[in-house]
């Protein structure tokens, strides 16, 4: 079911990690607190709900870097409601990148949850940062920002998504497929592999 990245896939990945880091914490600082109620093109998730979503499991993720087991709050957390959270999110950001330009990091299996059923590290790794690129794209547009991800980013996380898209909607983190002309903007047709209408507007 989980197939291995290509060598140049991982390396591509490793490489665009920190620069979509950086891209997803200025979305999330920009985000202005009378939007944390805001709707997203998450059907039925707030903006809070969302990042709240992001906070946990780019936390989660870098325990799952280090093989290590899982801690911290669990998914009722609501994050926003701590002072300095959005400056927490950044570091946590960093963190999580950083932890992932390790090259053991992507050798053999581990889990963001926890659980005994581990899955292929790479295909971890690619879940994160195709999280921070999807999701950013959500957020930003859900509080009226242009999202402004690195082209290198969005192309490393194309390369991801297209051949996991499916397993994606097996365990429904995406949507059915929204079909995006072959001419659109990569990003575009990014967010419409992943079930996202890339003209939402909140």
């Amino acid at each position: 079911m989980f197939e291995r990245m290509s060598e140049v896939t991982i390396m591509n990945t490793r490489s665009q990690m920190v620069p979509a880091a950086d891209t997803a914490a200025r979305i999330v600082r920009d985000i202005p607190p009378e939007r944390l109620d805001a709707p997203t093109p998450c059907p039925d998730w707030d903006v809070r709900t969302l990042v709240n979503h992001l906070f946990l499991w780019t936390s989660r993720a870098e325990t799952a870097a280090r093989k290590q087991p899982t801690t911290g709050p669990g998914e009722d957390h609501d994050f926003t409601a701590e002072p300095g959270w959005a400056e927490r999110f950044d570091e946590q950001l960093h963190k999580t990148a950083e932890a992932w330009q390790d090259p053991a990091a992507w050798e053999g299996n581990t889990s963001l949850t926890g659980n005994k059923e581990a899955m292929p590290a790479t295909f971890i790794a690619g879940i994160i940062f195709g999280d921070w690129v999807v999701h950013g794209w959500d957020l930003a547009v859900a509080t009226g920002r242009e999202p402004a991800f690195p082209d290198d980013v969005v192309r490393a996380a194309w390369e991801h998504l297209v051949p996991t898209a499916e397993v994606g909607r097996e365990y429904g983190a995406f949507g059915p497929e929204v079909s995006v002309p072959e001419d659109a903007p990569l990003l575009d047709r990014l967010v419409g592999l992943a079930g996202r209408d890339p003209h939402w507007k909140a």
